[in-house]
């Protein structure tokens, strides 16, 4: 009962938060520079038909809030107008560009779990010695480099001098898909590959110290015995933890990645929208984006609570 009141509180925090955020992206419209009409019209030739439809659409006599409620029941519906640039809905604009998206960001975190869990469990195990030196200088050299250097460094070597990967473009089909958005996750999984093997090796350097293993060697366990049910399993929460806040750094990184590769996914689309004052866009991207922030951490919270009994026996008491 208790954990059904834990996640029943995370949810109608998730809504609360979710409920300020949107009143924040809401007032964009009215913090742009100059009317809203004329925010709203855009390069559109001005007649007076047009006017008078952008107010019945938005609600421009009404007061604050009534404007916002009615944009916030329209949102509810999948309804955040019509983009400025196009005239097509911002649903449909967005819902365009956000495969390439997801699957740049899939990839990326992929990339991150893959080499860097092993890598700093690794490093965690060997305390001290070679492989963890040169684990740690990685680190330190992936965290100091910005995400376009190392993008910009990728198309050189692996685009210009070479010439064996594609460094333009999202690509057709699956595989043609994986091949163009290797390079862009790669520059983009650099970074954050460096944070969680830090993160892992730090608590996979705690675990390691606790009595349960001293005596699970004293034992004579092997290796893998001792690295999977005891070591692995105990560092699994920070490990979650981290690769929520990964998911997000990824997917908040496309807006970099996207523009260095040329794709045309949802963190290029914010640039040009934001660029071209199309607030409907900037506004739709804005809430997409919190609610997946929210969504990742309740995901994470659920995560902790299968992983850890503790947190359930915490939450029960």
């Amino acid at each position: 009962m208790q954990v059904v009141v834990f996640i029943a509180k995370r949810l109608v925090a998730m809504v609360v938060v979710l409920l300020l955020v949107s009143l924040l992206v809401f007032s964009l419209l009215m913090l742009s520079p100059g009317s809203i009409l004329a925010t709203l019209l855009g390069t559109q030739p001005t007649t007076p038909e047009l006017i008078h439809s952008l107010e019945e659409r938005y609600h421009l006599n009404d007061p604050f809030f009534v404007q916002y409620w009615n944009w916030l029941v329209n949102a509810l519906h999948g309804d955040f107008g019509q983009s400025i640039q196009s005239g097509e809905d911002v649903t449909t604009v967005v819902a365009d560009r956000l495969p390439v998206t997801l699957g740049l960001a899939g990839l990326a975190l992929l990339l991150v779990l893959v080499i860097g869990i092993p890598a700093g469990m690794a490093a965690g195990m060997r305390r001290g010695k070679p492989f963890d030196r040169l684990v740690t200088l990685l680190t330190i050299v992936g965290m100091s480099a910005p995400v376009f250097t190392v993008g910009i460094l990728l198309i050189y070597v692996f685009g210009v001098r070479f010439e064996i990967m594609p460094v333009y473009g999202a690509g057709e089909g699956f595989l043609g898909r994986i091949e163009h958005l290797t390079l862009p996750a790669v520059a983009l999984a650099t970074g954050l590959t460096a944070l969680i093997v830090r993160q892992t090796r730090a608590a996979t350097m705690t675990v390691m110290d606790q009595d349960y293993i001293t005596f699970a060697r004293a034992r004579g366990l092997s290796r893998s015995r001792i690295l999977i049910p005891y070591a692995l399993r105990n560092t699994a929460l920070p490990m979650v933890t981290a690769a929520g806040l990964m998911l997000i750094g990824a997917i908040s990184g496309t807006v970099i990645i996207e523009t260095v590769f040329s794709l045309q996914g949802v963190g290029s689309l914010m640039i040009e929208s934001v660029q071209a004052k199309d607030i409907p866009v900037v506004q739709g991207l804005a809430l997409f984006i919190a609610v997946l922030v929210v969504v990742v951490n309740l995901v994470v919270d659920l995560l902790a609570l299968i992983i850890d009994p503790r947190i359930r026996l915490s939450v029960k008491g």
